[in-house]
């Protein structure tokens, strides 16, 4: 067996497809195809059930996942402890990000900046999205690690390393009747426009989960994937939001007006594939995102 022949089987199981499997390889399909046929072959099963729209792992190709990921984590690993000998850590962190808010120490940049400072030979790769995006990435391994905002329902198959946590709150203009509330519950909110983050998002999934919890529903309006965006329809007057009290800055004439006992909270993590051997870079990483840093502005 060679260490391609098995890097092609898993990263086909991962995608159920060859196509998909050969583009994330940067390999043309034939060659993809062959890798697989010529493994099958070696070990005399056949790891794959194939039709005309779909690749689904035998009994045999499922005992041999969990060892096929083994043997690529251990090669990996021996591959770093070499190249630590020669310089330093060396290799590539797949990282995705989410908007975080700007004025917390939970900033993506300063964690990449402060590891590239200690880990020069590592390449650090981001890719913006949303939680329950990056979630399934985490799991097809797509990326090696990425910011989560999840409720635990929506985490299996991940380990969380949590960074923070946080009650949500009503978002609404400061001339919103709500406004000068000490507090509000759900059901005051049943009749009001919402402004919302695309289903992706994990403050939206809250929010969907604690009305629904509550038997409510409620109207959105609009529906927009940026932060900015979304604090400035809700200034505008154009409709409320429910989200965590961090996103909102002093400048963004927002008021935040806590809820009743049915508030959702939102909490941020690190997040890996559980039961996959890390790699030395995704450790120092994880390591440099447990360091206490001091917060920017």
């Amino acid at each position: 067996m060679e260490l391609r022949q098995i890097r092609a089987f898993v990263v086909v199981a991962d995608e159920s497809s060859f196509t998909r499997a050969a583009a994330r390889l940067n390999m043309v399909q034939s060659t993809v195809s062959a890798a697989v046929r010529n493994l099958e072959r070696q070990l005399g099963v056949q790891l794959f059930e194939r039709t005309t729209h779909h690749v689904n792992l035998t009994h045999a190709g499922q005992l041999f996942l969990p060892e096929a990921r083994r043997t690529l984590a251990a090669a990996q690993q021996a591959r770093h402890v070499l190249e630590q000998l020669h310089g330093g850590l060396r290799g590539e962190v797949r990282l995705g990000v989410i908007q975080t808010p700007r004025h917390t120490a939970v900033q993506p940049a300063l964690l990449i900046a402060r590891f590239r400072a200690e880990h020069p030979g590592v390449t650090v790769s981001i890719q913006a999205g949303g939680s329950v995006e990056h979630a399934e990435d985490l799991r097809k391994r797509r990326l090696d690690v990425a910011y989560l905002a999840l409720p635990p329902e929506a985490t299996a198959g991940l380990d969380l390393h949590n960074l923070t946590s946080e009650k949500m709150q009503l978002l609404c203009s400061t001339d919103h009747p709500l406004a000068e509330h000490d507090h509000v519950e759900l059901a005051e909110l049943v009749d009001q426009p919402f402004i919302e983050a695309p289903t992706t998002w994990g403050n939206r999934l809250a929010t969907d989960a604690a009305f629904t919890r509550a038997g409510l529903t409620r109207t959105i309006a609009y529906e927009i994937g940026d932060t900015a965006g979304l604090t400035s329809l809700i200034r505008h007057g154009l409709g409320i939001a429910i989200g965590p009290p961090s996103f909102i800055n002093p400048e963004d004439d927002i008021r935040t007006v806590p809820l009743g006992p049915a508030a959702p909270s939102i909490a941020l993590s690190l997040a890996v594939p559980a039961g996959h051997a890390l790699s030395a870079p995704v450790k120092a990483l994880l390591q440099t995102a447990r360091e206490p840093s001091e917060p920017t502005t």
